[in-house]
Order: structure tokens, then C-alpha cells, then sequence
């Protein structure tokens, strides 16, 4: 008679339930149980629960449901009893909060089920003033201990934004990498109020479909690799938004949604992200009310205005001779380059987990940015140093979306991009208008252009005579291979 036992290690009070051929229970050294979907139909419990243990399958027996039903109980009693929670003890967790749906659930499910304090952790990466409004009220209200604001604009730009922008990096020829970039500058300052609280875990609210949890979890490994981490929608069973509002009201948490679908935004200092509704459907043109950083092109003013962007080795410093700090800089560009329809991009991209997926994109400095230092170094960089820094954009882009920011990969890449942009300084001139971005001035003192040589009139340094030899020269493998066909 086929029979099957189910064991999982667990380190949260020693205790095992174990399901023999009697159909009895007995306590041991570990938490043994029936098969897992079982369990996660009868108790909620997942194969990531209990701190993440892998459950293992071996041939037991199958016990009696409310034998089974009754030992875990009793498990789960002890554990509470002790201090533990429903899936495991930590003692203090540091949870990435926004104050939305998920992350409100969040905090009372942290509680429930790892019996912990939370300490709710907010960024201010550029989202906006109002989305911070009341977060510290939410946080308590929710049953966090405490929340911890951080300013990081300034970071953000200067150190994650800037690195990208001197390398060119853009994913997938569209996209300018705003959500990958911000991920490492959170987690990063995660894990240092994680030390200054004296945490023993971190969380976020990502989904297991999406690029997210990876970009969090790499930097958690990087720079603390001790760190438990949580990711509850890789364990709970709320599988959606509506049972996501159910468990709200059943812990009384206040959220701001209904069970209406809605577009999922992220926003930073650098872009806007819509997602879902008609979004998933690519077919699907977005509504015009969608946008929140740009107006429609076609509604744009009818006068093109003109930009000066100055540059130092590869990063901005100025508009219109006006030097600014990095954040400053870009949210004037954000501005100006909203009022004028620049930067909606839609998108189709492959995800890091296999999926693609569609976004809309509105990023209008960065795309004033982009511009500006692309062509710029059109008069710094020789035509193999262009050829190679485009290749390695391409690559860099790929370790950002990925997650990989503290890769020494991308840290050393990030080393040759400084060197390789040393003289890309100047200023260059740029025409908006109705969603479009043009150049009309490029200027360096380090420009490798010279009108004396590129000038069709006679040149002292160029003689044209002498493109005969050097074209005979470079085409002779082409003549080579064309002799041998013909015979010859």
C-alpha cells in the first residue's frame, strides 16, 4: 500500500509531528506533515513556510485529517506560546512599506506569522510629497513599531541615476531602467537601518512574478548576507488584491483601494510606471488620462523651447549655465520636459523570471538626458571607443534590470565607463517640442571635430588623393574572396 510522509526541518521550538502507518501523532525533532498541498489547503502553510525549510516527501503513510489537523495545532500552540508566530520567531523585521494595499497587509501578517516586531521603512526616492503624507499613521495603525523616512533623492541621482546615464545603459533598446535603479538605493538603506534598529530580518512586497524581489534580495546578500528574509507573497495564500482587502478588514487595516482593478504605478525622481488593466493587453492603446508627468504631444505648446544642458566627464551639472544639484537638476528637466509631451515610451520587455510583460514609461528628464550626453560624446569618443562603450551599455543595462548593482561585474564596467568619459565635457543645446527631442548645439573643448579636416574645401592635413590607396587596402580581403569565385 503506497504510503507518503512528509518532513520539513523546523528551528522554531524543536518540536515534530510525525504521521506513522498507526495513523498516530508523535513529537520529535522536526515538523513532519502530510503532503504539502494538503497542508496549504487545511492550514495556509506553504513549502517556503516555517523560515523557508524545504519540505521533503518520503514514503510514510497517510494519517487521518483531523489527526493531522490536531498535532499541528498543537505545534503551532507551542510555537505561540513561546513568542513564535504561526510560521517561525524573528525578533525585529525591517519591511519595505509605501502605505498601499500590500504592504499595509503586510505588517499585521509579519506579526501573525513570525511573531516579530516591525519597523516599517519608507524612501524618498522622488515619488512625490503626497504619497508620503499620513505613512506614519498607517505604519502604527497596522501594528508596526515604528517607521524610519529616509531622504535619498540626492543618493539616488548622484550615485545609482548618473552611473547609468554615463553608460549609456538602456534595456532592451526602450527602456531607461527606472524602477531597477531605485530597488539597490532602498535595499541598501534597509540594510543599514536594519543595523541601526538591530534587526535580525528584512521584507518587502514584491510579487513572486515580478524583477523586484530579485533586486532587493541581491543587495540584501551583498551587503548583509546574514539577514533573514521574508517575501510573504512567496509564502501566504492572499493570491490576489481582493483577498488582500479581505484580510485587511479581518485585521482591521484601513487601505486606500477598492476591489476595483487599477493600474500599478511606481514612481521615482527619474520615471512614472503604469502596469495592469488594458495594459496587459499589448494590443490595448493606453487612455490619454492615464499620464501623470507628461501631457499629451498633441496638446503641448505650440513654441519649441531650447535647453542648454552642461556637462563634466560624462554627467550634467548645469541648465542654461544654471549649476544644480543632481536631484534639483533632474526634477527641473522633469518639468520642463513634462509640460512638453517628452519621454512616454510603451513597452514589451522580457522579465529576469521568463515572462514578458507590458509598461508604459514616462520619463521625460532622463530622456532630455539621455539625449544630451549621447550627443556629446558623438564629438569626444573615436569610433572605437563608441563601438565598444554602446557594447558594454549593453551589458551594464542587463546587470541593473537584473538586480546585480553591487556585481563587481558591473562595479568594475562602471570604472572603465568613468575613464572612458574623462573628456566628455561640454555643452550641448537641445529643441523641445511636442514630444520630440532635437539637437541644435554640440560644443567641447576636448571635441575631436575639426572643420579644418571635415571641410569640404582643401585641407593641408587631408589630401584626398590619398583615399585610393587606403581604400584598395581596406577592400582587398573583398577583392580577394571576389578573384577566387570568378577563378581568377
Amino acid at each position: 500500500m503506497a504510503q507518503w510522509h512528509a518532513t520539513m526541518p523546523y528551528s522554531g521550538n524543536g518540536a515534530t509531528v510525525c504521521a506513522s502507518n498507526k495513523e498516530t501523532l508523535l513529537i520529535h525533532d522536526k515538523i513532519s506533515c502530510l503532503r504539502s498541498s494538503f497542508v496549504s489547503q487545511k492550514f495556509g502553510a506553504r513549502l517556503s513556510c516555517f523560515r523557508g525549510y524545504p519540505i521533503g516527501l518520503t514514503h510514510g503513510s497517510i494519517t487521518a485529517e483531523s489527526r493531522v489537523r490536531k498535532g499541528i495545532q498543537a505545534v503551532l500552540t507551542s510555537v505561540a506560546e513561546k513568542g513564535g508566530g504561526l510560521r517561525g520567531k524573528l525578533n525585529k523585521v525591517v519591511l519595505a512599506y509605501s502605505g498601499g494595499l500590500d504592504t499595509s497587509v503586510i505588517v499585521p501578517w509579519l506579526r501573525e506569522n513570525y511573531g516579530c516586531e516591525v519597523v516599517c521603512f519608507t524612501a524618498d526616492v522622488g515619488q512625490g510629497l503626497k504619497e508620503l503624507e499620513g505613512l506614519e499613521e498607517k505604519a502604527k495603525a497596522s501594528g508596526a513599531c515604528q517607521l524610519v523616512v529616509k531622504d535619498l533623492k540626492e543618493e539616488f541621482v548622484k550615485d545609482y541615476i548618473y552611473p547609468c546615464l554615463r553608460a549609456g545603459a538602456i534595456y532592451e533598446r526602450k527602456y531607461l531602467l527606472g524602477t531597477s535603479m531605485a530597488r539597490p538605493v532602498i535595499a541598501k538603506a534597509m540594510v543599514d537601518v536594519a543595523k541601526e534598529v538591530g534587526a535580525d530580518a528584512v521584507s518587502h512586497g514584491c510579487t513572486g512574478k515580478g524583477n523586484d524581489q530579485v533586486r532587493f534580495e541581491l543587495t540584501f546578500f551583498a551587503l548583509n548576507p546574514d539577514l533573514n528574509v521574508v517575501a510573504p507573497w512567496r509564502e501566504w495564500d492572499i493570491t490576489g488584491r481582493e483577498d488582500a482587502i479581505e484580510y485587511a478588514k479581518k485585521h482591521n487595516v484601513m487601505v486606500p483601494v477598492t476591489k476595483k482593478s487599477i493600474y500599478s504605478r511606481d514612481r521615482n525622481l527619474w520615471h512614472l510606471s503604469h502596469e495592469g488593466d488594458i495594459l496587459e493587453d499589448p494590443a490595448n492603446e493606453p487612455k490619454s488620462d492615464m499620464y501623470m508627468m507628461t501631457v499629451d504631444p498633441e496638446d503641448a505648446p505650440n513654441q519649441p523651447e531650447y535647453l542648454e544642458i552642461g556637462i563634466v566627464s560624462g554627467l550634467p551639472v548645469s541648465i542654461n549655465g544654471r549649476k544644480l544639484s543632481p536631484a534639483s537638476l533632474l526634477s527641473e528637466l522633469n518639468e520642463i520636459g513634462g509640460r512638453h509631451g517628452i519621454g512616454r515610451v510603451d513597452l514589451v520587455e522580457n522579465r529576469l523570471v521568463g515572462m514578458k510583460s507590458r509598461g508604459v514609461y514616462e520619463t521625460p528628464g532622463g530622456t532630455i538626458l539621455f539625449t544630451a550626453v549621447r550627443e556629446l560624446e558623438s564629438l569626444t569618443l573615436d569610433r572605437e571607443s563608441v563601438q565598444l562603450k554602446d557594447s558594454l551599455a549593453l551589458k551594464y543595462a542587463e546587470l541593473v534590470y537584473a538586480g546585480r548593482w553591487f556585481d563587481p561585474l558591473r562595479e568594475s564596467m562602471d570604472s572603465f565607463m568613468e575613464k572612458i568619459t574623462e573628456t566628455t565635457t561640454g555643452s550641448v543645446v537641445l529643441k523641445l517640442y511636442k514630444g520630440s527631442v532635437m539637437v541644435t548645439s554640440r560644443k567641447s573643448p576636448f571635441s575631436l571635430y575639426r572643420q579644418d579636416i571635415s571641410s569640404f574645401e582643401s585641407s593641408q592635413i587631408y589630401d584626398q588623393a590619398d583615399a585610393a590607396g587606403f581604400i584598395r587596402l581596406y577592400g582587398l580581403p573583398i577583392r580577394v574572396r571576389a578573384m577566387l569565385n570568378k577563378g581568377i
